[in-house]
């Protein structure tokens, strides 16, 4: 009976043991195992692109590798913009290790310009009701010189294709290769460069640019369910019915450099950083016009270096701020500071190079600034001229045109008091002491007299 219950024990604890081993193994397994997450993340594209918008961007594919989201969703409106920034954002989707849609959104939303680049570099391409894409012609190409109208482009290139030329059939080229590459007719996408189409939803469905029309998220999720996708070369179904939606927020760090890449921001951190450091160089000591200038002047340059910036405008600028500088310091009668106004004001004009209406300088700006810039010249000028014309209340030529004492004198020299203090004169022989003689200059340490009449004449005009 003994041997029996040492028997029952021994296999208790032996399946005690295996139960332990197998939720170890299975734990480990499930730890050893990616998470799911079972979502999709939406990243929204809307206003201009910029840097500050590629940066989002890029942060949202990264957040959902972290997240190992099931799918991206790029919901697009927007106006355009910079070359560069769109083009980081397309090579980041076309990077993409899982399903990217993109989705414009919500009606009366528009993927215009770069937005419709990003749009056919999407895996799926789905547009709202009431929504439209298209008019991806680059904009520097509208009314410049040697560029071709809509439908004369393949003529003017065959004969004499110039630099406008080369800028389109680079554009031209790149929408083709996007629609290609996502398995969508080039023609349609290619006219958005060539002539500035633009397509409603219902137009781009019909022609193949985009692959569904959707009215919101939930009836997008429902139309993706069980549809095929190529990522990275294999070919993937989409389980979209179920899936959870989440949109990534921005960072502050996104927001801040949403604000300062503003090019009227900048332009005025700029225009503050500048002012701030006259005012330290003028008043050595303040401190904070300094400090306040100098933070302002870095982050007003770091802005303009991540914005399209014509360095002939910045170089105009900072000629026409040293002239204007120069005219306080050098008066010339307004040559310098006149010239300093209109090298400033033109450069302002040059400095964003681009004519996106969101990266732009607001022209009330430019005239604010510049008038404001003018006024402070004037005022110092004003003053400059002032103290020009004043006449010398201190030093000795003080003493010039002023009147002074005799004390001594014999055969035309002497000496005499002057502004308190005793001098040696020369002047008219008839002098005496006690007569008052005319400054009229000085040589060294010694003074040259006016006659006596002149003296008494001046004295007797003051007395009137």
């Amino acid at each position: 009976m003994h041997a029996v219950g040492h028997m029952c024990t021994s296999v208790f604890l032996k399946l005690a043991l295996w139960r332990r081993a197998v939720i170890l193994f299975v734990s480990l397994l499930i730890f050893a195992l990616p998470a799911r997450a079972d979502g999709a993340l939406v990243i929204d594209i809307d206003g201009p692109i910029g840097p500050a918008m590629a940066d989002h961007v890029t942060r949202g594919f990264e957040e959902a590798a972290k997240r190992n989201a099931d799918l991206i969703i790029i919901r697009i409106d927007t106006p355009g913009g910079l070359v560069s920034s769109t083009r980081d954002i397309i090579k980041t989707i076309l990077a993409a290790d899982r399903p990217v849609v993109g989705y414009v959104a919500p009606s009366g939303a528009r993927a215009a310009s770069a937005g419709a680049y990003i749009l056919l570099a999407c895996h799926v391409a789905v547009m709202a009701p009431g929504t439209n894409v298209g008019s991806a012609t680059p904009v520097m190409m509208g009314g410049m010189p040697g560029s071709p109208a809509p439908g004369e482009g393949a003529e003017k290139q065959a004969d004499h294709p110039d630099m406008m030329d080369k800028v389109l059939n680079d554009a031209r080229a790149y929408m083709r290769s996007l629609a290609e590459m996502r398995g969508r007719p080039a023609g349609p996408a290619e006219r958005f460069v060539s002539e500035a189409d633009n397509l409603t939803a219902s137009e781009a469905f019909e022609s193949g640019v985009i692959d569904l029309v959707a009215r919101d998220m939930r009836d997008m999720m429902k139309k993706l369910e069980g549809r095929e996708v190529t990522v990275d070369q294999s070919p993937q179904l989409l389980a979209t019915d179920r899936l959870t939606v989440e949109t990534l927020d921005r960072s502050w760090r996104e927001d801040f450099l949403a604000f300062i890449t503003n090019p009227n921001i900048a332009y005025l951190l700029l225009m503050v950083g500048v002012y701030g450091l006259i005012i330290e160089f003028s008043n050595p000591g303040l401190g904070a016009p300094g400090i306040v200038g100098g933070v302002c002047l870095i982050i007003g340059l770091y802005a303009l270096q991540m914005l399209p910036v014509n360095y002939a405008g910045l170089a105009l600028m900072a000629l026409g701020l040293g002239l204007m500088i120069a005219e306080a310091f050098v008066p010339a009668f307004g040559a310098l500071g006149i010239g300093g106004v209109a090298s400033f004001v033109i450069g302002s004009i040059m400095l964003i190079d681009s004519d996106i209406p969101e990266f732009s300088l607001s022209p009330l700006l430019i005239g604010t600034v510049s008038v404001l810039t003018a006024g402070l010249f004037l005022f110092v000028l004003t003053f400059a001229v002032r103290a020009w014309r004043r006449p010398a209340v201190s030093g000795n030529d003080a003493l010039v045109g002023d009147l002074a004492e005799v004390l001594s004198w014999t055969d035309g020299a002497g000496t005499v008091r002057a502004h308190g203090e005793v001098w040696s004169a020369r002047g008219p022989e008839g002098a005496k002491p006690g007569d008052h003689l005319t400054v009229h200059a000085i040589d060294g340490l010694t003074l040259d007299l006016g006659s006596p009449k002149e003296s008494n004449a001046k004295e007797a005009s003051a007395d009137d």
